[in-house]
């Protein structure tokens, strides 16, 4: 495989100090690391107990982590979610599709929690 690997890194996602890159770039391919609701502004968690605004400010974080790239959601293939409980999947669409509405990637998406637990 040719190319070398780059390294992508903003101030405008959330960043933890953990021995991972927020993402990376080689060569057309942009592979951004998972994101969480946190504010990097703030430095702190918001939308607890929403799952809409936490899955809002997850995808603005991995917005900013593709324009540092070069890339914008017109560029996603794939997405994959992972939430803590089934009951999430409606809000966390409502705000997914604000950000994928005119390219729609593949994904898939999961409980953390088994049904019924």
């Amino acid at each position: 495989m040719s190319g070398r690997k780059i390294a992508i890194s903003t101030d405008a996602a959330l960043t933890t100090g953990l021995p991972f890159s927020q993402g990376v770039r080689k060569g057309p391919m942009l592979q951004v690391s998972g994101q969480g609701a946190m504010d990097p502004r703030l430095g702190c968690y918001v939308g607890v107990g929403d799952v809409e605004a936490q899955t809002l400010r997850a995808l603005e974080n991995v917005r900013a982590i593709m324009e540092a790239g070069g890339a914008g959601f017109e560029d996603v293939i794939m997405i994959c979610v992972y939430l803590t409980g089934h009951e999430g999947f409606a809000p966390m669409n409502l705000a997914y599709s604000d950000f994928v509405a005119e390219y729609v990637p593949s994904g898939s998406a999961g409980s953390l929690r088994p049904t019924g637990s």
